[in-house]
């Protein structure tokens, strides 16, 4: 029998500083693990505001190695002594020049097991990420945890099935997708997309936003985070879009095989046929 694996995810509103908001989702995680959370995940470049609504080269301060920086180190302390999986999303400096928007993952007995890094980033008005950041260089890994088979898409990655059917394909159980993402601007893909690939790539996927306007610009990033299953349902009510909010929620793991069983999609793909996908 598959086992039910308790999740959690966090939308947050930028504090200020980020002692306070790593202290803040701190936290949380300890929140979710008595509530028997076993994995939690968090916002985009979670101890940060969205700094990347301007272009301004102070921002660059944000920036830390992976995983020896300060922010990775305190959680791998805090996985180990609450038992949590977790993905810690950062802005990532791997030397001079070369930085990432990054996601380490950090096993239950404090141990980090690698890194995703954003493959997709965007250039235009609000989220002027190329700036700051460099396209993803790792691949899409998916990680052995306690908790199962867990990879990672941020944000702007969700628009592009490629990445999704790739985590698929490396054996992704649950997928955490950290983000950023405005009302006006995307809206109306948010509770389309996520569910969509959580359909064509049958695993689970933690959708998770910021809530709340920050210094930096007019964004108004609008929360309703979310569990989805790989049948595209919710797994209970998403998140509220004004307000900050600790999700719990129970993952059933057993449904990925009865649903690949049932819709069979893997059986019938087609890569003999794709070639042309991969043409620039």
């Amino acid at each position: 029998m598959a086992p039910v694996v308790r999740a959690a995810l966090v939308q947050a509103t930028w504090t200020g500083d980020s002692e306070s908001m790593i202290a803040k989702h701190e936290e949380h995680a300890r929140e979710a693990a008595r509530q028997g959370a076993e994995v939690i995940g968090f916002q985009e470049v979670f101890n940060a505001p969205y700094f990347c609504q301007v272009q301004e080269p102070e921002h660059y301060r944000w920036a830390e190695p992976v995983p020896d920086g300060p922010t990775v180190t305190r959680m791998k302390a805090l996985a180990a002594e609450l038992r949590l999986v977790m993905v810690v999303p950062v802005f990532e400096v791997e030397q001079a020049g070369f930085y990432y928007n990054t996601a380490a993952v950090i096993d239950a007995d404090g141990s980090y097991l690698g890194k995703y890094r954003k493959h997709h980033i965007p250039q235009v008005k609000g989220f002027w990420e190329k700036y700051y950041f460099k396209p993803g260089n790792l691949g899409w890994p998916v990680f052995d945890t306690a908790v199962g088979r867990v990879g990672v898409y941020i944000c702007y990655d969700r628009h592009f099935p490629e990445g999704w059917r790739q985590l698929g394909l490396n054996g992704a159980q649950l997928v955490y997708n950290p983000s950023a993402t405005s009302r006006g601007l995307s809206a109306h893909l948010w509770q389309l997309e996520q569910p969509a690939a959580a359909v064509a790539n049958e695993y689970f996927v933690a959708a998770i936003n910021r809530v709340g306007r920050e210094e930096y610009g007019d964004n108004d990033f609008y929360g309703t985070s979310y569990f989805v299953d790989p049948r595209g349902q919710f797994v209970g009510e998403p998140a509220g879009d004004q307000a900050e909010e600790l999700l719990v929620r129970d993952l059933d793991l057993g449904l990925i095989d009865e649903v690949r069983t049932q819709w069979a999609f893997y059986r019938d793909r087609r890569p003999d046929a794709y070639e042309g996908l991969v043409q620039p």
